[in-house]
Order: structure tokens, then sequence, then C-alpha cells
């Protein structure tokens, strides 16, 4: 019989919090260079673990993104979850009956290295509801399709002080997100664990432009984004494929949203029928989460982390995109 999980009331860190997570994994994950994060591109073996089920309790999960229409998502534990670096990929989860695809849409704090918390909706697409803990295998995917193009949303309270946003429909890892306000030049921003990317000193009146490059190296720029805090922004631009910088216009379509962190119900058995991955496996950051089996080009521009082994390939250049 499945004993139910201690709702959390809140899936995100306070800023400082997110800090010292991202310092303690971060060395696996990412490189500090010139102020940007440069993510490498995950390891190229598919992962072994265990999936359980949880209900949404609200309207959005940590990364702050709005419920995916066909409810195919998956929460990941803290190593997994990196402070929100996995935020906007996609798994394909294989349970005993078949394969599911999910977008990383949340945190779990009490999940392990190999625990994924699923949608109750794509639980039951691989596996029985009433087992509530089974066997999988998971990847993630590279290129995957996604709902649509490139969207943009400005958190409330934002402004030409204090810049905050959102990328969504990205499909790959982001390694780095650069804005530009009217008139002005590029600057990096910093990504939150609850997934918005910042620049703490605002990056002046808009429109602005915003170029977003994945851990690929693959790179577009999207502009005509307003200050228009709780409105998704739709654009015309995709970020997959091809390595080449696109210019993009923002579409005037817009939804208003509610996207801020919400509690989770989580489902799960008092003892897992499966053991965990074991502590003696290198797992750092996302290195167990993220595998493709396809051989993926270096990113250019990207300085290398083997996230395996958590090694620095120091032929790479150590500037992101």
């Amino acid at each position: 019989m499945s004993a139910h999980r201690r709702p959390f009331p809140t899936r995100w860190l306070a800023a400082g919090g997110a800090a010292t997570l991202a310092g303690i994994i971060g060395v696996a994950l990412l490189l500090q260079t010139g102020g940007s994060a440069c993510a490498a591109p995950p390891s190229a073996s598919a992962k072994t673990g265990q999936a359980t089920f949880y209900d949404l309790a609200a309207t959005s999960g940590n990364c702050s993104f709005e419920v995916p229409a066909d409810d195919l998502y998956v929460a990941l534990g803290p190593d997994q979850y990196a402070a929100g670096a996995s935020c906007g990929a996609y798994l394909d989860v294989t349970g005993p009956k078949g394969r599911v695809r999910v977008k990383v849409f949340d945190s779990c704090p009490e999940c392990a290295t190999g625990h994924l918390d699923l949608s109750r909706t794509a639980f039951k697409r691989i596996g029985a509801e009433v087992d509530g803990i089974i066997p999988i295998k998971y990847k993630l995917v590279t290129n995957p399709s996604v709902p649509g193009p490139i969207s943009v949303r400005i958190k409330e309270g934002a402004s030409q002080h204090w810049f905050a946003a959102r990328i969504d429909n990205h499909a790959n890892l982001l390694s780095s997100v650069k804005v530009a306000g009217s008139g002005g030049s590029f600057r990096t921003a910093h990504r939150t664990d609850y997934n918005y990317w910042l620049i703490d000193s605002g990056a002046g009146p808009g429109p602005y432009k915003i170029k977003i490059t994945d851990v690929y190296g693959n790179s577009t720029t999207v502009s005509g984004i307003d200050m228009r805090p709780g409105v998704v922004q739709k654009t015309s631009a995709s970020l997959s494929g091809g390595s080449s910088t696109v210019a993009e216009t923002a579409a005037p379509a817009t939804t208003r949203s509610s996207a801020s962190p919400a509690a989770r119900k989580s489902s799960a058995p008092a003892k897992p029928t499966t053991a965990a991955p074991s502590p003696a496996s290198p797992a750092p950051a996302v290195s167990a989460l993220l595998a493709s089996t396809e051989a993926v080009p270096s990113a250019t521009g990207n300085a290398l982390v083997d996230l395996a082994a958590g090694e620095v390939d120091a032929s790479a250049s150590a500037e992101c995109g």
C-alpha cells in the first residue's frame, strides 16, 4: 500500500539557499567564466533508477513553468535538479509498460539521484498506479520537439532596474542568457533555482533583445520583448538543431499567467521495490540524469565539463556563447 510523503509548502529556495546549493554542486556542472555559467553537454549513456508519482498542489512547479498541456512532467532530486539548470529539458523514461517523454518541471527535495517523481499521468503511461514505485531507465532527449516557439515571461516585480525573465520551449539545457536593453549592449544574466534569469542591476528600458544559448552551442536572439511582468510573450524563434545565431522578433501574441513555485503532493510506497542507484557510482550534479544515446558535438565556445567524472577538457574555450 502506498504511503504519502509529506507535502512541501514551497519547492524553491531563497536566493541565499540557491547560491549555497549551486556552490556545492556547481563544480561538476558549471564553469564560472566572466560571470556566466557554462553548462557542458551531458554524458552519452542511459541511466537506471526508479520512479514514483505525485499530484501538483497548485498551478506551477519549481521551474516556474505552466503545467504542460499533455500533463507529462517530472520532478528531480537536488543533485539532478541542479539549482534549476535542468529546467525545461526533456527525458525519455522507460518503465514496465512502455516509454513516456516528460519535461523537467519541478524539484523533489526528498528524491535521491536516479529517483524521478513523475506526474500521475506520466507514471500511468509506463507503470501500474497501484505499484507506486517502478524500476526505470531514462535518458536526456537531444533536440526534442517542443509545443511551440520560444516564449519569454518577465517576472512580477521586474523593472528597468531589476530584470528577471523565464525562457520556455528552449528544448535543450541552457548555457547562457544575455540581455540588451534599448540601445544598450548585451549583459549576462544569472539563473536562479526557480528558473528565472536575473540581472540584479537591471537591463535598462525595453524593448529587449535576449540572446539564448544552449549547451550544444545552438543560439538564437529574440527581440521586441517588452517590460510586461506576468505576461508570456511568444516569439517565432526556435533553439535546436543547428548552431548558428538566428535573429528573431517577438510575435504580438501574449498570455497572462501565474508562474510562482507551489506546493506539490507526492505519492510513494514506504519501501522501494527496486534498489536506488549505488552511492559508489559518480553522480555529481546532473550526471545521472542527463544522458543521450546520440553522439553530440562539442558546444562551440563552451568549456567542456565531463558530467560523469567532473573533469574539465582543457582544450576547450572557457567562454560561453
